[in-house]
């Protein structure tokens, strides 16, 4: 019968300690789907943001002659207004 209690006692014993130890790792298990689910949201907006970085610059190399152009032509024109304010004549 001391035996038997004894081994009752440790059974006791080692069953709170494996459900103490349950208890802690479902609580790691926890904090850790959680730091998962805010660090795939996370990157979902860092993919968001690449995506329109990549949008803005297929923009500006598609453009890029255009603006090149229209920079050239203001360029000119300000030369011009520049030299007519100091009293060139082009007509």
């Amino acid at each position: 019968m001391a035996d038997s209690a004894d081994k009752r006692a440790q059974d006791a014993k080692t069953l709170t300690e494996k459900k103490a130890t349950k208890a802690d790792l479902e609580a790691d298990l926890q904090a850790h789907t959680a730091a998962k689910g805010s660090a795939s949201s996370e990157l979902m907006a860092t993919g968001e943001y690449i995506a329109s970085l990549h949008a803005e610059c297929d923009w500006l190399v598609q453009h890029f002659d255009m603006r090149k152009e229209a920079r050239a032509g203001e360029v000119d024109s300000l030369g011009k207004a520049k030299a007519i304010l100091a009293g060139a004549d082009f007509s």
